[in-house]
């Protein structure tokens, strides 16, 4: 009998990576879909993640904003993890920009699902943006929250999350009996821990910037942090745990303050050469940006209040124990060093273990 395919969407992306990884080490065959096969930087590295896997990794190209291209992407596939997230070069003009593709790039994978038949499982990328953007809340959100539109911190990137997910609930929920397929969403919080291969994103680059000190300090916000890796375990066990179904799943490790990151990274890369960046910028300063810069407002309520978010349902159904936040950053340099994504000192002596 052969192997079920599972297809991974964004294979290249910093969690999508991951996520081939942790389903080719366990045995699966993969499918991964990239935007194009012609970019030997993109393609081979993944190609590469894991030389002694049982079925060879398969790519195929797809893009979410040709919903054409995932017919034959899905087509064959019995599970799928929908990892891919658009989102638009430049800065967008208007939150539409943001907000379609990322509804319409989600839709078009479900019904890819529901004409060419056969998938048992979609697993969701979504975000705990859905369930919550704010602080000051005394009690830690849970998969039932889900973020209000109407807050006026309510990024066009919190909309477009929120509204996803939302979207795919909504159209499973109206498919007839008899096309239903099971549905599961994973929502981490923000993803540290060593990327898989070399990509980008905001996670990547505010590491980057702490150590190559790209920045004058940092704002005390608190970031509710978790590890891709946890990520990437929680799609698998989404797609496999039958008490999954149905159910969002928070990934989420903890709380922790920028400028204390930076202090981690100084304890453990100051005598390998390097000089992470650990001041911090006086909150008036940073009251003062939040007043012309929309992502320094909506990160501003947090420099007080922590946002908590209820992981037990990533613990106990699961069965899932975060990984510390202090190996997550520390874990996370020494790959971004490995991949030439941050230079190689001369005192560098890589990992202990």
């Amino acid at each position: 009998m052969a192997a079920p395919v599972v297809l991974v969407t964004g294979a290249s992306g910093y969690i999508g990576a991951c996520v081939v990884k942790t389903l080719l080490e366990a045995g699966h065959k993969v499918r991964g879909t990239v935007r194009s096969l012609k970019d030997p930087a993109k393609v081979q590295p993944l190609y590469d993640l894991c030389p002694d896997a049982k079925h060879k990794l398969e790519l195929v190209e797809a893009d979410l904003t040709d919903e054409n291209s995932w017919v034959e992407a899905v087509r064959g596939c019995t599970y799928v993890q929908h990892v891919a997230s658009p989102f638009p070069s430049g800065t967008p003009k208007t939150e539409e920009e943001v907000i379609r593709p990322a509804v319409e790039g989600t839709l078009g994978v479900l019904r890819a699902a529901t004409q060419v038949g056969g998938v048992k499982r979609i697993v969701l990328t979504s975000s705990c943006i859905s369930i919550s953007l704010c602080g000051g809340n005394k009690k830690p959100f849970t998969e039932k929250d889900w973020t209000d539109l109407s807050h006026k911190y309510a990024t066009a990137y919190a909309k477009s999350k929120h509204l996803a997910e939302k979207a795919a609930w909504d159209y499973l929920k109206e498919l007839p009996h008899g096309e239903k397929f099971e549905l599961a969403v994973v929502n981490p919080a923000f993803v540290l821990g060593p990327p898989a291969a070399k990509s980008s994103g905001t996670s990547i680059s505010t590491i980057q910037a702490i150590m190559m000190k790209a920045m004058p300090g940092l704002p005390h916000f608190y970031l509710n942090v978790c590890d891709v890796r946890d990520v990437a375990t929680a799609h698998v066990e989404c797609m496999n745990n039958p008490d999954a179904v149905g159910n969002r799943h928070i990934v989420y490790t903890g709380y922790i303050q920028l400028p204390a990151m930076g202090q981690i990274l100084q304890k453990e890369f100051k005598s390998q050469g390097y000089d992470p960046l650990t001041k911090a910028v006086p909150n008036i300063a940073t009251k003062i940006l939040s007043w012309f810069n929309a992502e320094t407002a909506s990160r501003y309520v947090t420099l007080k209040d922590p946002m908590p978010f209820d992981n037990s349902r990533l613990r106990n159904v699961l069965k899932i124990e975060p990984i510390p936040i202090e190996k997550s950053l520390t874990d996370m340099v020494y790959k971004l060093v490995e991949l030439g994504m941050l230079p190689k000192t001369p005192q560098y002596r890589g990992p202990s273990n």
